[in-house]
């Protein structure tokens, strides 16, 4: 039996239910959703998906072998957070094409060994899996914490977080981001090339995110920051002060093209401590040269950012006229091998005495 129907759905997240005796198939908006077409006994199958509202178009399927014969269809609208995990499942390492089962699970939290996460559907070897959620989390730095056999991505408020696609043991790996307080979506990519199978996922607040300071801060997102040299070179992370930061490879020499960054405070004349933070993380050369322009000239601070991540470093005390001519500029120009990375996050300015 075939069974089609339009009807006017609003915009949501919705759960769908297939009971089932034998075998089913059911489209949404064009899209195979749930996929049962075998001789079975009663089974019920439930499957997420995020409609955008207005007409919606249904196409159930249904087959009868022997004995009794049912199935029923039924949605309801669910909240956008949710304990749970969309689970698509693909008989192939890369996700390609319909997944061949899609179920809500609980936790990402699994040790198939040599047998598979669906044995009537999904094969032991050879098989993938896309999990994805949203999530409401109070801003902070997070640590995510992966195992796996054998390959795993995440994804964490968009970016790619881990990137482990490879053929493995089970491996751990830790990763950190700093997220803001808010609606984070999760996708996390699987896959199993052959034997024992598991994956495990999960995360830690660790702190919460730095408050802003007293005076004026510049950091790489704010009009006040500049930057110049070959785009190419330029490298953004979701890490950092405020959960973004540049970085470029070390310079071993003073020969253009080099790359360059300068932060413009918005000042009032005074006396002014001036500190830049080091980030965790792409911070590695030991010999970052920061110039600041004050009132009486140009003074160079060089600063091995290695020794100081996660902290501000202060670069002395200066008069300031409170006009464009103040800034802090900084080169990745280290005469370090250009292995090293060179970090460009906050700079601030902290009132001292008035001049």
């Amino acid at each position: 039996a075939r069974w089609t129907r339009t009807v006017e759905i609003p915009a949501g997240r919705y759960r769908f239910t297939l009971t089932v005796d034998d075998g089913a198939r059911l489209w949404v908006n064009g899209q195979l959703f749930i996929d049962s077409w075998r001789v079975q006994a009663l089974s019920t199958y439930e499957g997420e998906i995020y409609l955008p509202g207005g007409p919606t178009q249904l196409q159930l399927e249904y087959f009868e072998n022997t004995g009794l014969a049912t199935v029923s269809l039924d949605w309801t609208p669910i909240e956008l957070f949710t304990e749970r995990w969309q689970g698509e499942y693909f008989n192939n390492v890369d996700l390609s094409g319909n997944p061949a089962l899609i179920r809500a699970d609980g936790a990402i939290d699994f040790d198939w060994g040599s047998s598979s996460p669906a044995p009537d559907i999904i094969g032991p070897n050879s098989f993938s899996a896309r999990w994805t959620r949203t999530v409401s989390l109070p801003g902070g730095q997070y640590q995510f914490t992966v195992t796996s056999d054998d390959g795993v991505r995440v994804w964490v408020n968009g970016t790619l977080l881990i990137n482990q696609w490879q053929a493995q043991a089970p491996t751990t790996f830790q990763r950190e981001i700093a997220i803001p307080a808010g609606n984070i979506p999760i996708e996390v990519h699987y896959y199993e090339e052959g034997g024992n199978a598991e994956i495990q996922l999960d995360w830690v607040r660790l702190h919460a995110l730095p408050q802003p300071v007293p005076g004026n801060l510049v950091d790489e997102t704010s009009v006040g920051f500049t930057y110049g040299g070959p785009a190419a070179d330029w490298t953004v992370a979701a890490e950092g002060y405020a959960g973004a930061l540049l970085w470029t490879r070390s310079s071993a020499a003073a020969t253009p093209p080099y790359n360059w960054g300068r932060w413009y405070p918005d000042l009032v004349a005074g006396v002014y401590e001036v500190s830049v933070y080091i980030p965790e993380r792409f911070s590695t050369t030991a010999g970052a040269r920061y110039w600041i322009s004050h009132r009486d000239g140009y003074t160079l601070r060089t600063v091995d950012q290695s020794a100081n991540g996660g902290q501000w470093v202060s670069l002395g005390v200066y008069a300031f006229e409170g006009s464009g001519s103040d800034f802090v500029s900084l080169a990745d120009v280290t005469y370090e091998a250009e292995t090293r990375l060179v970090a460009y996050d906050a700079m601030r300015w902290i009132p001292v005495v008035d001049q």
